[in-house]
Formats: structure tokens, sequence, C-alpha cells
């Protein structure tokens, strides 16, 4: 496998957390997903699993340790973004009853901090955590400074899917964050900034107010 760090045992950890992010996988799903050797594999999953990175569920399946979520709790804390968007972000779900999240750059790519769901059966599903392209969708385009009061995207990043975002600023006008809500075009339809753009640009507004 290509080396991302330079550090090639660490780049093959991350490979067996990759695997067991996705779903529970038994040793044989593991190699295949990681891409690595079965010995490899196992001994990368075995010594991850004695620091608590990763364990196995009822069915000796490895899987996301429970040690992840201290460290994601106190990962996300340290954004202060974090903390202050939530009633803002509350607020635009109670009001759209669509998928809603916060991004932040983090070099080439931007970060989820926060998510919170659709209670709909079709809607988008964004993980806390999951790390997405900058090239494709509308939080791509504000974190890059793209982006007015609010921009859209359909279609971009996932066949089917339509997203509205709007930047959050500091009080020099620099991009902090991106605000985004994202459901099916069939219900965001073709021109979702029409739709949510402003409620969207609203809530980005409520995290400036509350950082400041």
């Amino acid at each position: 496998m290509d080396s991302v760090s330079g550090v090639g045992v660490l780049d093959k950890a991350m490979a067996v957390l990759g695997a067991v992010e996705v779903a529970p996988r038994s040793l044989a799903e593991l190699v295949e997903a990681s891409g690595l050797s079965r010995p490899t594999a196992h001994r990368l999953a075995v010594a991850l699993e004695a620091h608590g990175l990763v364990r196995r569920d009822d069915d000796g399946r490895f899987c996301l340790g429970l040690r992840l979520i201290g460290l994601g709790h106190e990962a996300a804390e340290a954004v202060p973004l974090w903390a202050a968007a939530r009633p803002a972000l509350a607020w635009l779900h109670e009001q759209t009853g669509e998928s809603v999240q916060l991004f932040v750059r983090d070099g080439d790519a931007r970060v989820c901090v926060e998510s919170i769901e659709s209670p709909r059966e079709l809607r988008t599903i964004v993980p806390v955590g999951a790390r997405l392209p900058m090239s494709a969708g509308s939080a791509g385009k504000v974190l890059t400074g793209g982006a007015g009061e609010w921009v859209q995207s359909v279609g971009e990043r996932e066949e089917g899917v339509a997203s509205v975002s709007a930047p959050v600023r500091d009080p020099e006008g620099r991009v902090l964050a991106a605000v985004s809500i994202s459901g099916p075009i069939q219900r965001l339809t073709r021109k979702p900034g029409q739709k949510y753009g402003h409620l969207v640009a609203q809530a980005a507004h409520q995290v400036e107010s509350a950082v400041r």
C-alpha cells in the first residue's frame, strides 16, 4: 500500500482503523478491506485492541474501540465552534427537518465536527469525523472562500443529494466553518438555495454571534 505519512506501520494501522470504521470485520474481511496481508492485519488489529482503539463484538469481529469515544469528545471540545454551534444546528434541524452538519477545514479536506440526522427514512448521513473532499459539495466551496451568504450544490459529491452551506466568519471576515443542510434532491429540489439558503445563513450568523 502507498505510504501517506512516511511511517509505514502507522499507515497500516490507520488502514485497519479505516476498515473497521465502515463496519465490523472478520479477519478475512479486514484483510480484504485494508489490503494488508493476513498476518499483518491480525498483528495490528490485536495491537490496536490492546490500546482500546479496536475491540471485538459478540461475533468476534473487529470494530472500533471504546477509547475512541473519549478521544473523539476531546478532539471536538478542542474546536471552540463545536459547542457554540450546537444550538444553531438544532434550530436549523427543527426548521427544516433535514440533516444538518458543521464542517471545518483540515488541510486539503473538510471534517464534519457535528451532525444531526433527519428523522425521515430517506436522508443523508454524514457521521461526525467524516473527512470529505473540498472539491465537491457546497461546504467545500464555503471553506475555500467561494461563498457569499450561501452556496448550493446538486449531485456533486453524491448522486441524488443536494446541499446548501453558509460560512461562519470571524470578525475579520475569515471563514472558520461551514454550516450545511443536506438531503435528497426530491425534497430539497434542484434549487435548494432558494428553499433553504436564508435559513442556513441565519444559522451561520447565530454561530458567529455565539462565539464572539
